[in-house]
């Protein structure tokens, strides 16, 4: 180990091309990476710290850093949550463990530990019933070209748990054998580079058969904004614009203002667990390197199972047996 002659905001830029090319990071994550190294970058300039090497920094700066995230106003006015908090110092110590990797003296990760109420108040999966996952399918109008994109939309990802950039990136060119399939599975790059399989159901691929049918143009994206006159064509979706129209309909539908493309996604993974699926499989369907973060969604077995326990037992048999017993006495 040696103690290097640059500033910590000097190596960060090294850092986000570690990330890059070596751990394989998506560009989403990068980019998060790079705005939380930036924020850090901030609060060391304004401690007169810009100047400060991987060696130098202690454990009361660390301190002092949470504190400063502790305080922050976004720019929607409100103080960041435990959640956000600890994305911030997760980075951060992303930062330390490159500078372990590569020989340089640094303050350990275990240094910068994280708030231990994150799991339970901050990142409780939000999820629709059934019933409101219906309202959101049926609310765009079919009939129309844009109505019936949207609706391929909605159904393809209750259908796979695709991740919103990930449904943005699918093409045309992937859905050519649909036409004489009763279901379909395919191969995809998701996040982190990482190959997994997606399945569409024969439901999906009704929505998916009319709307391919109806595109007579020559763009490559499945999904486009048909903002030519004409109609037929047009430009790949952003991921923006598919948060936002996932967002009208949850409007438009009267469901909570927590729904989102990822939502649908913890409403896929709930569907699964309640029917029964095991968690490796459900980590696997939703691409999930550890198995840690599948188990978030264990909320829905431990409702289950709890459910399960008052119905059946809860003391129940002991009850009936005190009834028999002192019908006896009588």
């Amino acid at each position: 180990m040696q103690e290097s002659h640059k500033p910590i905001i000097a190596h960060i830029r090294d850092f986000l091309e570690y990330t890059e090319i070596e751990r394989g990071f998506s560009k989403s994550t990068q980019r998060n990476y790079q705005g939380c190294l930036k924020r850090f970058e901030k609060w060391l300039s304004s401690s007169n710290k810009e100047d400060i090497k991987p060696h130098e920094l202690t454990i009361d700066d660390v301190w002092q850093y949470r504190v400063y995230l502790s305080k922050y106003i976004d720019r929607r006015g409100k103080l960041l949550s435990k959640c956000t908090q600890n994305y911030y110092l997760t980075t951060l110590r992303g930062l330390l463990s490159y500078f372990l990797l590569r020989d340089i003296t640094s303050l350990p990760t275990a240094k910068v530990t994280l708030s231990k109420e994150t799991d339970r108040n901050q990142r409780r999966m939000k999820f629709l019933s059934l019933e409101q996952i219906k309202k959101l399918l049926d609310a765009p109008d079919a009939t129309k070209r844009t109505g019936l994109r949207d609706k391929v939309i909605l159904e393809t990802l209750f259908s796979t748990g695709l991740r919103v950039a990930e449904l943005a990136a699918l093409n045309k060119k992937q859905f050519d054998s649909i036409w004489n399939q009763e279901d379909l599975e395919l191969s995809i790059i998701g996040k982190g580079n990482h190959q997994r399989m997606i399945f569409f159901s024969k439901r999906v691929l009704v929505w998916l058969r009319r709307y391919v049918g109806v595109r007579n143009d020559s763009e490559k994206a499945l999904f486009i904004n048909n903002r030519k006159e004409n109609g037929c064509g047009g430009h790949r979706l952003s991921t923006r614009s598919i948060e936002r129209i996932i967002k009208n309909y949850a409007v438009k539908s009267g469901l909570p203002d927590f729904t989102t493309p990822h939502t649908l996604r913890h409403s896929y993974a709930t569907d699964l667990l309640s029917q029964g699926a095991d968690l490796r499989t459900v980590q696997e369907l939703l691409g999930h390197r550890n198995i840690m973060t599948t188990q978030l969604y264990t909320h829905v077995t431990n409702k289950q199972l709890r459910d399960v326990h008052r119905q059946f037992h809860g003391g129940r048999s002991l009850d009936d047996l005190d009834i028999k017993l002192e019908a006896k006495k009588l």
